[in-house]
């Protein structure tokens, strides 16, 4: 599995977590063995009116077909599609709140129409895949931010997924610019995230990845008591739990996220 949420986070196919603040077209995740592609999938974040990234639109091309994906909206092959759609192993389904794609060769795709997506590919991919996602072999750091001789930040490694578009208007990120360290924030990432009801994630997940991410995201909202700071990385670690078999409890209330 592979997802991107909240504040710019990214988790590989292996498993490596980074920050990516790019708001070009970018391969989030391509079959890129042959010169035929079974699948690629490519996103486009913005910035929306509170300043917090989302993703604009997801383009799928699954074999023959193109899916083009914004909220509440699919179309395929150019002609605005309803769903639930289905058509030769591609299945789309969209609620309120989640976009999912699946397609028969092995990937599933959910979107909940704002910051966070979803790949899940088949393990015959293996070693076999490129983009924002990583190569899936297995190996965290390896062939993504090491690679032979060189190694890569994450600003560099995120730059060089950039899809080129001749009109495209974007710049990208500066790959010299140091995350901040946020550590002050630590001790309530930490209550948070090991809070009753993820009892049964503490063991399926690696739970210093989840606070990390939680800690730049409030670092980056400068101490505001903005919602998307907070709940877009518990969010996340509450669908990777489910994910990986485990059961959160109820963890929203009236008064958070």
């Amino acid at each position: 599995v592979c997802s991107t949420w909240g504040n710019n986070h990214f988790k590989t196919f292996d498993g490596d977590v980074y920050q990516f603040p790019g708001l070009c077209e970018y391969n989030f995740a391509s079959d890129c063995q042959g010169s035929y592609k079974e699948f690629s999938v490519h996103i486009q974040r913005a910035l929306n009116s509170n300043n917090h990234p989302q993703i604009q639109y997801i383009l799928l091309t699954v074999k023959d077909f193109t899916v083009y994906l914004r909220p509440k909206v699919a179309v395929v092959d150019g002609k605005i599609v309803k769903t639930p759609y289905y058509s030769s192993g591609l299945f789309i389904e969209s609620s309120d709140i989640y976009t999912k794609v699946y397609a028969k060769f092995g990937l599933s795709l959910i979107w909940n129409q704002e910051d966070a997506l979803m790949v899940e590919l088949d393990s015959k991919f293996a070693n076999r895949t490129c983009g924002l996602c990583g190569d899936y072999n297995g190996i965290p750091i390896y062939n993504e931010f090491i690679n032979g001789d060189a190694s890569y930040n994450s600003i560099t490694y995120g730059n060089l997924q950039k899809i080129h578009k001749p009109n495209a208007k974007c710049e990208d990120p500066d790959e010299t610019r140091a995350l901040p360290s946020c550590n002050e924030h630590r001790d309530e990432c930490v209550r948070l995230l090991t809070s009753s009801a993820f009892a049964d994630c503490r063991l399926r997940l690696n739970l210093e990845m989840y606070i990390q991410a939680c800690m730049q995201d409030k670092c980056a909202c400068k101490g505001e008591e903005d919602s998307f700071c907070l709940c877009s990385t518990i969010s996340e670690y509450s669908r990777q739990c489910s994910h990986a078999g485990g059961r959160p409890g109820e963890w929203r209330t009236q008064n958070f996220c």
